[in-house]
This record gives structure tokens, sequence and C-alpha cells, in this order.
């Protein structure tokens, strides 16, 4: 009788299994059903590993002249892209100037960064008379169309790689400015930055510990459409010969020097203009996907 009390004891208990939980963040999976997002990340890392890369993996170099071979058209000889009007191969002069490109979008997009970051930290967290100073400087700076700034500034220093890496960033912060102004604005007054005040921490601590880190969504996603601006930019004033000089070569005066030869020769302007345009657009679509994953309200996509 006891045996079988038992028996039905245990068969009354119900079994629990845990509800099985997903894995990841809720930010992260929107970002992986983000399609072009994800096309802009494979196609960004693809374009670092072959430029960082294919030199070492082509028989030519991108200074390697052969004037036998001048107009080689693509994919009809060893030349995979062609060659340029001096027999230089267009594939090792595409993947050398992604190097400088892509190095001067990274280097200027971190410039910018520290400076409109800086600013806005100051403005948002001090307002008053300094935030209304700053600010009314960065909407000074806006006035100007940063084409047109950045070419002015061009016209007066050395075109180097780091003197256009300088020129870019320079042109380039105010946005992120106005982008951290309104988050640590919007954040000063909440419990754990007041928290933070009250229990002695200095102004140091908490634009830094507290209060940044609660803003970097915006300025992650702020982050990646500069480095697309940074490349632009660059070419811009490569293309109108202030930018980087040959023979080190660009993205930017690739489409410069193949200008004259579009009607005999013009895979040499399609195919950098082509890889611009990927590389812009790879970075924006990025953006995009991180914009709707870090946004809570992109939890229906």
């Amino acid at each position: 009788m006891a045996a079988s009390d038992t028996t039905a004891g245990t068969a009354t208990v119900p079994s629990v299994t845990a509800p099985a939980r997903r894995g990841g963040s809720p930010a992260l999976r929107r970002f992986l059903r983000h399609r072009l997002a994800l096309f802009g990340a494979v196609t960004i890392l693809l374009l670092v590993l072959l430029c960082a890369a294919g030199p070492h993996l082509l028989p030519y170099d991108d200074l390697f002249i052969d004037l036998r071979a001048r107009f080689a058209p693509p994919f009809a000889g060893p030349h995979i892209l062609g060659t340029d009007q001096l027999g230089r191969d267009v594939l090792a002069r595409l993947l050398m100037a992604g190097r400088i490109s892509l190095a001067v979008g990274f280097a200027a997009m971190a410039l910018s960064m520290v400076i409109g970051i800086t600013v806005g930290l100051l403005a948002g967290y001090y307002g008053g008379a300094l935030g209304a100073v700053l600010m009314r400087f960065v909407d000074a700076m806006l006035c100007f169309p940063s084409i047109f700034l950045l070419l002015a500034l061009a016209a007066f220093v050395q075109p180097e790689v780091g003197s256009i890496i300088l020129l870019i960033a320079l042109t380039a912060w105010m946005e992120v400015a106005r982008i951290v102004e309104a988050q640590i604005r919007s954040l000063r007054e909440r419990d754990f930055a007041v928290a933070a005040e009250a229990s002695g921490a200095g102004d140091l601590r908490v634009m830094l510990r507290e209060l940044l880190p609660n803003a970097l969504a915006p300025i992650v996603v702020s982050a990646t459409l500069n480095v697309a601006h940074a490349i632009l930019a660059e070419s811009y004033i490569s293309f109108l010969g202030y930018g980087i000089q040959p023979p080190t070569p660009s993205w930017g005066n690739m489409l410069d020097n193949a200008q004259t030869y579009l009607a005999s020769a013009p895979w040499l302007a399609i195919i950098p203009g082509a890889v611009i345009a990927l590389t812009v657009t790879s970075f924006n679509f990025l953006g995009d996907g991180l914009r709707d994953a870090i946004d809570p309200r992109a939890g229906g996509r």
C-alpha cells in the first residue's frame, strides 16, 4: 500500500522544463536580420582584406611600368583589370589606392570623433554660456558647405596623407558634436548622473564614466557614416588635384588621371568609381543597420 502511495505521489508531480532562451542580444538579432547591413559589413571586411593582402599576391606592383602593355583592356591578358596610360596594372593600383583611401577614411573618422565628442561633452554637460558659445561655433561651421571649406583649406597646405586626414577631420566633426551635445544634455539630469555627483565624483569622471557610455549608440552610428564621408571627401579633393598626389595612388586621383581617357579607355574611370560607390554604399548600409539594431523601436523589423 505504501509503495502504491509513493508511486501515485510520484506520478502526480508534473515535470517542469525550463524554456529555451534565445542566444544573443536583441540588438544583435535585429542587426543580423538587416540584410543590407550584413551585405555592407561583409563587403567592407572583404575590401579591407583585399587591400591589405592583395598587393602581395599580384605579380605586378602599383608602380611597375610596361609601356608595351599600355591601355590593355580588362580580362584580356595577364593584367586582370587592364592597364593605364603608362602600362601600370590597374588592379595593383586599385588595391594600393584602397589602402590609402581606407586609411584616410578611418583615421579622419577617429580624429573627427575625438573633436566632436569633446566639444559635445563640454557643451552638453556644462551648458550655460560655455555650451551656448560652443554650439554657436558649431552652427557657424555648419553654415559653410563642407566641400568648399575643405577645398579652401586644402589650397593652403601641402597635399600629404597626414594633412588630408587633418583637413577632412576638421570639416566633419560638427555633426558629431551636435549629436553628443543633445545626448549628454538629455542624460545630464538622470538619476544615475545625479547620484554620481552626490557621491563626490568629479566632472571628468561623471562625463567619461557615467554619461558618455550611455550615449555610445548614436556615436557608433555616426562614426560608421563618417568613414563614408571621409572617403568621399578624399575622392573629391584628390579628383580636383588638391589631395593625394601621384605617384601615390588613391581612388580619387585614379579618377582624376582617367578623365582624359574616358572615350578610349573608360575602364580607367569606371573601376575606381564603382569601388568608391560600393565602399560608401556599404558603410551607409552598415550605419543604417546599426541604427535600426540599437534603436529599441526597431524591434518590429
